[in-house]
């Protein structure tokens, strides 16, 4: 009979290293963790087939014991805080043109919207979205809606910029040098 006992403790020994290597070491499902659960699965069945029903019951009992216990003391062990992650970003996305934007203000879409694209208002390109999801066609003039803490909704204001007066000539200034910085 001590033999079996030492198969079984043998088994579920082996498969809470290999469980406890999948969850601290190899994230995700590997070989380690199926190896580790057939591992206990074999050690609680051999227990009930060699040693009756009492006994499967007892280790199924100190197989969860023994894995929440091994977790628990990894956890707290300084060997996690060694392999852990302590750096964190700090950096954010730069979003101050958007302050120099308005509801109301007019532009160009230098890019098609579909629903979102490049556009240029008060001489600052930035990504520009569609208010209501519409295409916008490139070249289109275009009107903030809204201004979010990440990009400016705008609506369509005329299909394309017609080149005949002065004050088209200059939105067709601002799309031609938008287009050469790109």
């Amino acid at each position: 009979m001590s033999i079996e006992l030492i198969i079984i403790i043998a088994l579920i020994s082996i498969g809470i290293i290999f469980l406890l290597v999948e969850i601290f070491l190899l994230p995700g499902i590997t070989v380690a963790g199926i190896a580790g659960t057939i591992f206990m699965i074999a050690g609680i069945i051999y227990a009930y087939a060699s040693l009756g029903t009492v006994a499967g019951n007892i280790s199924i009992a100190a197989s969860a014991i023994a894995l929440g216990g091994f977790f628990a003391l990894v956890i707290k062990s300084r060997a996690i805080q060694k392999i852990g992650l302590k750096s964190s970003i700090k950096e954010t996305v730069d979003n101050s043109f958007l302050k120099k934007v308005n509801v109301g203000d007019r532009g160009i879409a230098l890019s098609r919207l579909n629903p979102i694209g490049k556009v240029m208002i008060a001489d600052v390109e930035m990504e520009g979205k569609s208010f209501d999801n519409e295409f916008i066609e490139e070249e289109a003039e275009i009107e903030v809606v809204k201004v979010d803490s990440v990009n400016v909704l705008v609506k369509c204001v005329s299909e394309k910029i017609e080149t005949s007066s002065q004050n088209d000539d200059a939105n067709e200034e601002k799309l031609a040098s938008a287009k050469l910085r790109n």
